[in-house]
């Protein structure tokens, strides 16, 4: 069996669902699909959240619009509709039951009880879409089936129990094509949790890991993996194939292509992660692999944008080694903060973190009393992997450097923007 899985962008009107029911049908093999929310619908999400929790009673508004976006989506797929939207209408219910009635909780568990929604209805629309094309389509609700920890927006998963109740669910037994989301789980007393922003990819991983399939692959709107974004890079190039410890190196870099927790269950039982386009069926991709090899070893450059470049200095001038770093980066962990890169001296520690200002700001108010942190913000992190002088100069141009940090296959440079730079 394999495991495909479609992103947003791929599903975001009923033209792209037809073009997914037919490279569906080109497999004759069991399927899982994956599926994500339609187009910017997890977008509109946080804006519905973010007005609700304000207050805002336009948020009825943003939702009735959202509504009216997947409705047309609906019409324009099915001839007799109104079976399809009773159906999405009972999640919609349920959605606005949600908003009306409960109050505020934490951010974290409002935003998983809201934005998971989206993964709800695009998988019941594609689903249905399905029956009407292929002869065995079954809908799965994932969240009874990936039961994780309650920690919200970057659940854990119980592996054990999970894995019963996938093996139990995807069996195969009466249907070829199962139909589930991507990104989110439920905790074992039935409250929805999310994986992690654009965890789509992640839930992939998971389901191939545990049924042991063939291969996994992921549609985009890419033509694969590439050694540059081409919307920032002119003249980027395939990667045919790599292997998982380059994959997972250029995701923690910050390469948006895949998710950074999708290579380890792969990697685990030597399962293939295919990168293909679902506007160019015809063309191979990327394949990510034990065994992959690059071909031609290109300077390969990756952009994190929306960074926070963080210095911290403990206020005794005591060594920030030892007992203040165990100290500092458990910290950052209470707080919920990725960090992306580290570089410490004798008396100061700099750290690169996602602009979460939230968080940051709680963690520095946590902190202000051992420790004197400023920050810069506005920066991003760039990086090159098998980097050339001519690379670096390349990249660095005309950018202001406030920090640097080399590997011999790896150049890592915290920057300011271009905007930034020029507003000033």
């Amino acid at each position: 069996m394999k495991v495909f899985k479609f992103g947003g962008a791929s599903v975001k009107d009923a033209e792209g669902i037809i073009n997914l029911g037919k490279i569906v049908a080109e497999e004759k093999e069991n399927l899982v699909i994956v599926v994500s929310a339609f187009g910017k619908t997890t977008n509109a999400l946080e804006g519905l959240l973010k007005a609700w929790l304000k207050g805002d009673k336009n948020y009825e508004n943003l939702l009735a619009s959202i509504y009216e976006s997947h409705l047309d989506v609906i019409k324009n797929l099915f001839n007799t509709p109104e079976t399809v939207r009773e159906k999405t209408d009972i999640q919609f219910d349920k959605l606005k039951e949600f908003l009306s009635s409960v109050n505020f909780s934490s951010y974290d568990h409002d935003y998983d009880q809201v934005v998971s929604y989206g993964e709800l209805w695009s998988t019941i629309i594609v689903a249905e879409y399905l029956k009407t094309q292929l002869p065995s389509v079954s809908w799965i609700d994932i969240r009874e089936k990936f039961i994780t920890d309650d920690k919200y927006r970057e659940g854990n998963l119980m592996w054990v129990e999970s894995s019963n109740r996938v093996k139990a669910a995807f069996n195969f037994e009466k249907f070829r094509v199962y139909v589930t989301q991507g990104f989110i789980g439920g905790t074992s007393t039935g409250k929805t949790t999310t994986l992690g922003r654009e965890g789509s990819d992640y839930t992939a991983a998971i389901l191939a890991n545990i049924l042991d399939a063939e291969k996994a692959v992921v549609w985009k709107d890419v033509p694969g993996i590439m050694n540059a974004d081409p919307k920032w890079f002119d003249g980027a190039e395939i990667l045919e194939e790599i292997s998982y410890k380059e994959a997972v190196e250029l995701t923690f870099s910050g390469a948006k292509v895949i998710h950074p927790k999708t290579i380890k269950p792969l990697h685990n039982k030597n399962i293939p992660l295919y990168v293909r386009s679902f506007m160019e069926t015809d063309n191979k991709g990327t394949v990510i692999k034990s065994d992959a090899t690059l071909k031609k070893v290109i300077p390969v450059f990756v952009r994190k944008e929306e960074q926070i470049l963080i210095s911290i200095l403990p206020k005794d001038l005591s060594f920030v080694m030892g007992e203040n770093l165990g100290k500092i980066f458990h910290s950052f962990q209470q707080h919920g903060i990725k960090v992306n890169l580290v570089e410490a001296s004798a008396v100061s520690l700099d750290v690169c973190v996602d602009d979460d200002r939230p968080k940051v700001e709680s963690f520095i108010k946590d902190n202000k009393s051992d420790f004197s942190v400023v920050y810069n913000e506005n920066a991003e992190l760039l990086s090159i992997r098998h980097y050339t002088p001519d690379s670096v100069e390349k990249l660095i141009k005309d950018r202001e450097i406030l920090l640097e940090q080399r590997t011999r296959s790896t150049v890592r440079f915290v920057v300011r923007r271009i905007a930034s730079l020029r507003s000033q």
